[in-house]
């Protein structure tokens, strides 16, 4: 566990309020109202979702990281919340295949390794009526603004936590065989503009 990690853990929470006060719990709490049966969320950080979501079947969350697990628990205690948390990488889920009514991903795709393997991770634990309730910055469709993201990648990266702003997320969504069953794309306030364009939505295994 790096001096890095915890940092931006104990930052995160603060980092987030505006954009969550004004963005993220409106559309996190319409989102997640699609929530059905067994639930599982990829990359829960500290947290954040958990006020959001509607009486389901279980709710289990993951993270790779201890310092985000450790205050996600902590809030998860303080909402009265049962939440089964457990470390792991989005693409080694500790699951059985077919396990899953729903995947949740909120903003989590961007700083995954390798986001084709985390969504193959996911399809595969999915039942085969799931389906993938997903929030993501992505890559501009503004040229300019992309080739803006793609300069300050790493940069941004080492800030933000691993965070990738130029990510083809819904390509990457769609190669992995899910169909796109329903999809807004948005633009956040708040937040700097290489991390602005969003896609909100769902998707089924094909």
């Amino acid at each position: 566990m790096s001096i890095r990690e915890r940092l931006f853990a104990a930052v995160y929470d603060p980092l987030s309020a505006r954009a969550e006060k004004t963005f993220g719990a409106e559309n996190k709490s319409a989102l997640l109202a699609q929530a059905r049966g067994r639930v599982l969320e990829i990359g829960v950080g500290t947290g954040l979702s958990f006020a959001h979501y509607p009486e389901v079947e279980e709710l289990v969350g993951v993270d790779a990281s201890e310092p985000m697990l450790k205050r996600a628990r902590r809030r998860a205690s303080e909402l009265g919340r049962d939440v089964t948390l457990l470390e792991a990488a989005a693409e080694m889920l500790p699951f059985d295949a077919d396990s899953f009514d729903t995947v949740v991903s909120l903003a989590v795709l961007c700083t995954i390794v390798s986001p084709d393997r985390a969504l193959g991770e996911i399809r595969r634990v999915l039942r085969p009526d799931g389906q993938l309730v997903f929030l993501e910055h992505v890559r501009s469709p503004d040229p300019r603004r992309a080739r803006a993201q793609d300069r300050w990648e790493r940069p941004w990266g080492w800030i933000a936590g691993g965070c990738h702003p130029n990510r083809r997320t819904l390509n990457t969504i769609e190669a992995a065989g899910f169909e796109i069953a329903d999809l807004e794309e948005t633009e956040v306030p708040h937040v700097p503009r290489l991390v602005r364009p969003h896609i909100i939505g769902t998707a089924v295994p094909r």
